[in-house]
């Protein structure tokens, strides 16, 4: 690497030398599936979205998977490229990538058993536990199929204007399924010895390059550290690198964990670039060995001085990532120009992204709703036609919204907080362990409101009247919500109020809680609640990699085979029992890619989970709780403090006044509909509104 010192991120902005080919720079825009690769009509919003990340300044993109057959397919008629007619639906991407100076590369994805349809395929008729559908076992002839529609695809992407193709080699997918007996059960020329099992990677890789010529890019997503009991062990993934990059690679990218491994690799409570250290290891391999394939790491990956520490300490010769350039497509050029406080940073939510996908809805952006959406009429930045002056009162993340938008159009802006910090529940939600990022978020939005000149107001509770006075043409109200109250018998005790507090009293307040708590309400604020009281001060292992990586069981994968060991959570700082009244699993309706993580976090934490309760009264002794419909088996929760997160009321009392004197008035985010904080909605909620006004 030749970093340019003049550079603000000179290892990261430094060219990529590829022999026959040059990147402008060590960012490679990882592959994430948005939903637009499902069907060509499409295409042109993809071809927008891509295009965007090009200007934005980002070296090299990979696309979302394309099956290179039907058996491949993640579900039924999902992004398929097979066939010449579908390359040139694809001219319409790679044309738009082109014509902003960037390159793209195609990824061919075979999912294998964890294809959601019943024609999928594996090496051993062995169910994924992902899947509902069993796969059938390939004969040799069937394996021979599936290898030439790899090398089809990869042709036929080259037909279609990409610059090269990745082959999906890991998250236990097809071809990872080959390699492990987990999933291989075979006896013949394609299971038993490793050496028989990695053959269909390298029969792939080495026909690809025959096919494609030496001056195309040709990636191999390698599974680095499978994160499953069975999983390769060290040996077998550094033979298996060796033996890709002999077999043609360009690049080889870092794959993280399978999909149905228990450990969490991209959701905020990971800490950042958490598996720098696997690529690390495994370069140091190839470099001892005289292999000089350039090596891209993953995972985590959302700011530029945290790339540039990976890329400087030799960890990788590229970054991958996906997430943060759907929040802000301007990242690179942003760190090139020493504006690395107006990134708009991702926060691993998965709200809008990931967990739209598992939906079967285009994937946007929690922090961005405009990514995935940019040939959206209502998502075109329009100047403003008249400028008008608004109020904006409320600075959580809706108000924040609607107020940079407004005076980013050319409006004159008047936003007003009653705190004395704007962000809202935001200001809850990052002191939660493991949900830091969202500092990031108010940390971006206070740059745009100074660069955009929105008016700022803080400590200021402002009353209808002055909003009237102020003569405006709109007013935004972004005023938030309260939390409701619990209607339990002595709930209203004067004598236990010292004990009975809301969730806003434990976060924003800080009151003392006691050492055992019951916490009504197992919402996502509940939850969030009861990781908060279970967690030691200071002792958020997002904070500390090595920490996390003992708390979730992640090893060395030289000392344990696929990175696995016994978990050693932390002590719980607390005894906490989380309850609901619904009868049930508890965090049912958290996000699909992250409850999981949620209720496997408070597991650890030994946190007790009661649903179907119903609460009784609460007295000097606890909370006295009976079960079901008929109000049976009695149970006295026998605690200190009693937390309240039953939900929220929103918070409208100028809503009737401004309506009253004719005020044009605006309700959104939780002063719109406060049922259970939304992000996701009020950014967007606030945006829309801002770009119609």
């Amino acid at each position: 690497m030749n970093p340019n010192p003049g550079s603000h991120f000179p290892h990261l902005l430094a060219p990529l030398d590829l022999g026959f080919t040059t990147l402008a720079n060590r960012v490679l825009m990882g592959s994430m599936h948005t939903g637009l690769e499902d069907g060509s009509k499409h295409f042109p919003a993809m071809a927008a979205f891509f295009a965007e990340r090009a200007r934005g300044g980002v070296g090299l993109i990979v696309t979302g998977g394309f099956a290179p057959n039907i058996e491949g397919w993640a579900k039924p008629f999902a992004g398929t490229l097979s066939t010449s007619a579908g390359a040139r639906r694809h001219k319409l991407v790679t044309d738009a990538v082109h014509a902003e100076g960037s390159k793209i590369a195609l990824q061919i994805l075979h999912t294998g058993r964890y294809g959601y349809h019943p024609l999928c395929v594996a090496p051993s008729r062995i169910q994924s536990p992902i899947s509902p559908f069993t796969p059938w076992a390939l004969s040799a002839h069937g394996i021979e199929r599936q290898i030439r529609a790899f090398v089809r695809c990869a042709k036929l992407a080259r037909e279609a204007g990409y610059d090269g193709v990745e082959v999906m080699g890991s998250e236990g997918y097809f071809i990872n399924q080959f390699l492990v007996t987990h999933t291989n059960h075979r006896t013949d020329e394609w299971g038993g010895a490793y050496e028989n099992r990695m053959r269909l990677a390298l029969e792939i890789v080495s026909r690809v390059r025959e096919a494609v010529g030496v001056d195309f890019i040709v990636i191999y997503r390698l599974s680095m550290i499978d994160l499953i009991p069975d999983g390769s062990s060290w040996p077998e993934v550094v033979q298996l690198a060796k033996a890709v990059a002999g077999a043609g690679a360009t690049l080889i990218n870092t794959g993280i964990g399978w999909h149905e491994a228990r450990i969490p690799t991209i959701a905020t409570s990971v800490p950042r670039a958490a598996f720098a250290w696997v690529t690390k290891k495994m370069r140091a391999e190839l470099r001892a060995a005289g292999i000089t394939v350039p090596l891209i790491t993953s995972n985590r990956i959302n700011m530029p001085e945290v790339a540039e520490q990976v890329l400087a300490d030799g960890s990788a010769d590229m970054v991958s990532m996906a997430r943060p350039l759907l929040a802000d497509a301007e990242f690179v050029n942003k760190a090139r120009a020493g504006r690395r406080d107006e990134i708009n940073t991702c926060i691993a939510c998965n709200q809008a992204c990931l967990d739209h996908t598992f939906r079967a809805e285009l994937a946007t952006c929690l922090v961005n709703p405009r990514a995935g959406r940019e040939t959206q009429e209502v998502f075109q930045a329009r100047p403003a036609g008249r400028k008008k002056r608004i109020a904006v009162v409320g600075a959580g993340p809706a108000g924040l919204a609607a107020a940079t938008v407004l005076a980013e159009r050319g409006h004159e802006v008047h936003l007003f907080e009653a705190a004395a910090q704007i962000g809202g529940q935001f200001n809850l939600a990052k002191l939660i362990p493991g949900k830091e990022e969202f500092a990031e978020t108010l940390r971006y939005f206070g740059r745009r409101i100074t660069s955009s000149g929105v008016r700022l107001r803080l400590g200021t509770r402002i009353s209808a009247h002055d909003l009237i006075a102020l003569g405006c043409d709109d007013v935004v109200l972004a005023t938030g919500v309260v939390p409701r109250h619990a209607a339990i018998p002595g709930a209203d005790d004067a004598l236990l109020r010292e004990r009975i507090l809301s969730y806003v009293d434990v976060l924003l307040h800080a009151k003392p809680v006691g050492e055992r708590v019951a916490i009504i309400g197992a919402g996502g604020i509940g939850f969030d609640v009861a990781e908060y009281l279970a967690t030691r001060p200071g002792e958020s292992p997002t904070m500390n990699l090595h920490e996390w990586l003992a708390e979730w069981g992640v090893a060395d994968p030289s000392q344990a085979r696929g990175g696995v060991v016994r978990a050693r959570p932390a002590a719980p700082a607390r005894h906490i029992t989380l309850l609901q009244r619904k009868a049930g699993k508890l965090g049912k309706g958290l996000g699909k890619t992250t409850g999981w993580i949620h209720r496997a976090a408070l597991q650890m934490k030994q946190v007790e989970m009661l649903g179907g309760v119903n609460y009784e009264r609460i007295t000097p002794q606890g909370l006295y709780i009976t079960y079901g419909d008929k109000r049976s088996d009695g149970q006295l929760i026998e605690c200190d403090s009693i937390v309240i997160c039953v939900g929220q009321e929103p918070q409208r009392e100028l809503l009737d006044p401004l309506r009253l004197a004719n005020q044009s008035t605006h309700l959104i985010g939780g002063a719109d509909l406060a049922t259970e904080l939304d992000a996701k909605r009020a950014i967007d909620q606030g945006t829309r509104l801002a770009l119609r006004l």
